[in-house]
Formats: structure tokens, C-alpha cells, sequence
């Protein structure tokens, strides 16, 4: 398990946890990993099963820039559950913020303030890091629906 997020302030906390390929060998499937997210709270614990693709750490990363430039984002779609939603910065609570709604599967929607420490988003840049070095992309798609080992 290798961690792609994690975002504690030691009362709330906010994982996406990486367990590791969803197929491997197979082709089409090879690059997906198997995650969960999980959230931890004095109020609310919950884990969500969830996949990841490397178009997923794409969007990541792109996030990420968003972030450190105190835009707020949201990771993955209403179609790729859960949708996750970070505030740099949530006036309310005066404190970044993680929004995570799983729609189409369990119709739950946690808020969670989380009071971080300066260079967070620096500490999740390391950790998408860690994922692409331990599950690198394999598989090629030349085209849509053709996929090839990468040489």
C-alpha cells in the first residue's frame, strides 16, 4: 500500500490509499490500481473502495498546480466515484477543506476542515511521486481500444 494523498492535522483526516494493480498482465486493465479512500474523523469514520488510472494521476498533478496556485479543484468526476473537492483555502473554517461525495454508490457526502501545516501540497507532490515510481504506466492506447506494452 503506498499513500497518493494524505492529509492529516492528527483529528481529521483525509487518504487515498493505493493497493496496487488491478490486473496485472492484463492488457487493457494493467495500469489500473486499486485504491480506497479513507476518512477519519472524531464524528465520522468511512472507507471507499475506488480504482485509479493514469490519466487519474494526470489530473492529479494538475490539481496539485491548481492547488499551490489557491485555486480550489475537484479530483475525478460524478462519474468515477468518489468525487473528491479540496479547498487550499475554506474561509468559514479558515483552513484548507476536503469535500468527498460518493453519489452513485453509497449517496454519502463528508466535509472535513483539515488544519494543515505550510507545504502540504509540497508533501502530496512526493507522494503522487512514490505511486508513479512503484505502479508506473506500462500500457500504451496508440488509439482508442488498443493498447500495447510499452517497450
Amino acid at each position: 500500500m503506498v499513500e497518493l494523498i494524505s492529509l492529516s492535522d492528527g483529528d481529521n483526516t483525509f487518504q487515498v490509499r493505493v493497493l496496487g494493480r488491478r490486473s496485472p498482465g492484463l492488457l487493457h486493465l494493467h495500469d489500473q490500481l486499486d485504491a480506497e479512500a479513507v476518512i477519519t474523523s472524531s464524528f465520522v469514520s468511512g472507507r471507499l473502495a475506488m480504482s485509479v488510472s493514469p490519466a487519474d494521476l494526470e489530473t492529479w498533478s494538475r490539481a496539485l498546480d491548481l492547488l499551490a496556485a489557491g485555486q480550489d479543484i475537484c479530483w475525478r468526476d460524478e462519474a468515477h466515484s468518489p468525487a473528491i473537492r479540496i479547498q487550499p483555502h475554506n474561509e468559514e473554517h479558515e483552513t484548507p477543506a476536503v469535500h468527498v461525495e460518493d453519489p452513485s454508490s453509497s449517496c454519502v457526502s463528508v466535509f472535513l476542515p483539515v488544519n494543515l501545516e505550510e507545504g502540504w501540497i509540497d508533501e502530496q507532490r512526493k507522494l503522487l511521486g512514490r505511486v508513479l515510481k512503484q505502479w508506473p504506466s506500462e500500457v500504451l492506447e496508440p488509439s482508442p481500444g488498443v493498447y500495447e506494452w510499452r517497450r
